[in-house]
This record gives structure tokens, sequence and C-alpha cells, in this order.
């Protein structure tokens, strides 16, 4: 648990120190020219990746302040351990190698690689999908078990974290979604789309960082 929260922080340190950054080393008569040149940058507009990283530092707080909950909710009587259904590793799997496709495909729009874009993105979306899906199967399982929400904290703890990461997954579906279709139907310039699947593949890795930390925890407790 401690570890857990201990790396959720060193996350949200980061983020937080990244913005902070930004924002004292821009100075106010040269922030219109930035505005106006950002996205020639690497990742694009450079509002839209601070968007993000404040997006995944109110999302590192959320996560930090319920495992915080977790920590003191277990220490209680009527705490009983959850048996996690082993799809939970398959599940982890396709988390990881979604991850590492999206990497992959970002390589290759940064390279200009056009030809790897459709695939990659087709691939990650498959994956990621099937993550859903299987944290979906996983809650049949246990409630076909009888380990309902409503049996004990635990039960409810699992249910609730694991609902929540699949709910930021979803709404990284989204923007993944509108990249993908941009791909395939040929809108767009290359700078706008590298722009989106980079900040695609950052909130990936990320999921995929927060749901290994998840899943340590509930493994060990």
């Amino acid at each position: 648990m401690i570890v857990a929260l201990l790396f959720l922080g060193v996350i949200l340190v980061t983020l937080l120190g990244w913005l902070l950054k930004q924002t004292i080393n821009v100075q106010p008569w040269v922030t219109e020219a930035v505005g106006e040149t950002a996205h020639h940058g690497p990742l694009g507009s450079n509002r839209k990746l601070i968007a993000l990283l404040t997006l995944l530092a109110v999302v590192t707080s959320f996560f930090a302040l319920i495992l915080s909950a977790y920590s003191l909710r277990m220490e209680l009587g009527d705490w009983i351990p959850l048996t996690e259904p082993q799809l939970l590793w398959a599940n982890t799997a396709m988390l990881l190698v979604a991850s590492l496709v999206f990497q992959w495909t970002r390589n290759a729009a940064v390279a200009g690689n056009r030809g790897r874009l459709q695939p990659g993105l087709l691939i990650t979306g498959v994956l990621t999908l099937g993550f859903v899906l299987g944290q979906f199967v996983a809650w049949q399982q246990l409630q076909n078990s009888g380990q309902l929400i409503s049996s004990n904290p635990a039960n409810a703890f699992f249910y609730f974290l694991t609902g929540a990461h699949a709910v930021h997954i979803l709404g990284g579906m989204y923007v993944w979604g509108r990249a993908t279709l941009n791909v395939v139907l040929g809108r767009g310039d290359g700078a706008a789309i590298r722009s989106s699947i980079e900040l695609c593949a950052i909130y990936w890795h990320y999921l995929l960082l927060v749901w290994l930390v998840l899943f340590g925890l509930l493994l060990s407790t």
C-alpha cells in the first residue's frame, strides 16, 4: 500500500513539477509567439499537452485519495480479502501490448511513416477494448462465484477501482477513435495527426502504469 501511494505521489509530483516549470519559464511577452508556433513542435500545441498533463495530475490525485481510503478501510475487522480472477493477468497482458503497439505507432507518426498508422491504431483499439471487455468478464466471474459488490468492503473497492480505471480508458478511446477515423479517411494534416497520436500514447502509457499499481495492490491485499 505504501509503495503504491509513493508511486502515485511520484507521478503527481512529476506532472505538477513539469506544469510549474512551463508556467515559470514562459515570459509574458513571448506567450503570443509561442501560441502561434506551438503546433510545429513535436507534441503539437503546448496548450493541449498542458491540458493533458493537468488531467493526469487530477486523475493521479483521485486514485491516490481512493487508495488512501482503501488503506484505512482494510484495517477494520469486516475486511475479507478478495480472490482476484486469474483473467486479470490476461487483461493486464493485453493492456501492456496495447501500450507497446501505441508507442510503435507513435514512432511511425514521428518518422512520417503513414503506412503504419492505421494498423497500429486499429490493433491498439482492439487490444484496449479487449482489456475493458475482459474486466467486465472478470466482474461476471466474481458475481457468479458469489463475490458481490455488497458482500464486503474489499469487494466494493475492487469493483470501484477497476471500474474507475475502465471509465478513464473509455474516455481515452473517444480521442483514439477520432484520431483513427482521421487516419482511415485521410483527413487532417500530418502535424495534427501526429500530435493526436503522441498525446494518446502518453495517456495510454499513464493508464498502464496506474493499472499496474492497482493490480499489484489488489494482489497483495
